[in-house]
């Protein structure tokens, strides 16, 4: 009883949550799956009585109403992965971008950016007042934890997930309770290109890996093709819709995991109801802080980590460009570095970058003599040992410039061979 009514007495409308916001204050608020757009929009229309306000988060999903016309002086975003939602208002110089390893983000609220407000999304409490982060906990239960304030958005249809995501009722100053469906991502189909790069990617999975995968149709793709594996695990930063099919084929059992067997270890999760549906109050899902499931010496302690990521552009040398287009922001360094570090340092571990060889129907070589003009390394040439396209797997790591030179032009696409080459030979390279 007291539990519920500690709840009761906590609960307040969005407007009166965000009342409590002042000018100047520190903001941080769930992303993801989690973003809480009825308190993004009040703060919106609150923002006439607001000056200064930075705003921390991850992955925005959606519309971004703090970046209306109008809101500019109001509102600030540090933006620690950017996005669609406010991609523009970032490259436009009307927003911040945080170029940070994601394992380090927690540490950020604990040490560096003292928060006034924290506002997370979170499930119905249990009988002994646990709010589960469900879908994010990433950094959210950092910020809830060392923030002045926590605003809790609860609601009904929340996931209550398992792991180190429990906020108790005690930590939060006020609750909003809304009802609506999480924001879905629905994966387009994945392409010939995407089943190419995928079949040379499994040929590096055998029996008993363990895997981190993260969005879009190569990870995807990958999964469709795991028919036959046995005993596969799952320690990723992100849990996507594909990871559903190989559980209930038994593909993945998580048996042969050194750390957390049985488990499937992420940080958040992004799909659609189908995989929300799956996660709630399901016990072969952990979903822990990322400063705990990214850290790359956690990620070792398994052997065998296969680690699938992705890039913009990788140079002829080995450096990978992942997070923007010349000096165009596009998303951030997400958990890239912290799972190649990891999977390279795991017994048998396989830290893969895989892409497709061109751009723009193939107009442009995504294997490039050198990056773009303002492009940011998010991963070293001396951290790299896969890169996979559709033409095949070059092997990287402890390779001389004029070998990792060669391999790579062996992987970019035919019609680009020529002008590579001649490159790396005025370059005298080869």
């Amino acid at each position: 009883m007291r539990v519920l009514e500690a709840y009761k007495d906590r609960r307040v409308t969005a407007s009166e949550a965000v009342a409590l916001i002042k000018s100047g204050d520190k903001i941080f608020t769930s992303g993801n799956a989690a973003t809480p757009y009825p308190m993004l929009e009040e703060m919106a229309n609150q923002s006439a009585n607001l000056e200064n306000v930075d705003l921390y988060h991850l992955l925005m999903l959606g519309e971004d109403p703090l970046s209306r016309a109008k809101k500019e002086g109001h509102f600030r975003h540090k933006s620690l992965f950017v996005g669609p939602a406010d991609r523009r208002a970032v490259n436009e110089g009307r927003a911040d971008y945080i170029p940070i390893f994601l394992y380090q983000i927690p540490d950020l609220f604990r040490e560096q950016v003292e928060l006034d407000v924290a506002i997370i999304h979170t499930s119905p409490p249990d009988d002994h007042g646990f709010l589960s982060l469900g879908v994010e906990t990433a950094a959210s239960k950092a910020a809830a934890e060392n923030a002045k304030c926590v605003i809790a958005m609860v609601n009904e249809r929340m996931p209550r997930t398992f792991g180190d995501c429990f906020i108790h009722i005690s930590r939060i100053d006020k609750i909003v309770e809304v009802d609506y469906a999480l924001p879905e991502l629905v994966t387009p189909p994945f392409t010939d290109v995407d089943i190419k790069i995928a079949e040379h990617i499994t040929t590096l999975i055998g029996d008993g890996a363990t895997l981190q995968l993260g969005i879009g149709g190569i990870p995807n793709a990958v999964l469709s093709l795991l028919k036959g594996r046995k005993n596969l695990g799952i320690h990723t930063e992100m849990v996507s819709e594909g990871i559903v099919d190989v559980i209930e084929s038994g593909i993945v059992n998580n048996s042969k995991k050194n750390l957390h067997a049985g488990k499937v270890i992420a940080t958040f999760a992004l799909g659609t109801q189908r995989l929300y549906d799956f996660l709630h109050n399901n016990p072969q899902f952990e979903f822990h802080p990322v400063d705990y499931c990214n850290d790359p010496f956690m990620v070792a302690q398994n052997d065998g980590i296969v680690a699938i990521n992705s890039a913009m552009e990788v140079d002829l040398t080995g450096q990978v460009c992942s997070d923007s287009i010349g000096y165009r922001i596009y998303s951030g360094f997400g958990g890239q570095v912290d799972f190649i570090r990891g999977a390279a340092r795991s017994k048998g571990g396989k830290p893969i970058i895989a892409l497709p060889s061109t751009a723009k129907d193939g107009a442009i070589s995504r294997i490039t003599p050198h990056l773009k003009e303002g492009a940011g390394v998010v991963t070293s040439r001396g951290d790299v040992h896969y890169v996979v396209t559709e033409f095949g797997i070059a092997y990287l790591h402890g390779k001389s410039l004029r070998e990792r030179v060669e391999a790579l032009i062996g992987i970019s696409h035919p019609n680009f061979h020529d002008e590579l080459a001649a490159f790396a030979k005025d370059k005298r390279w080869i």
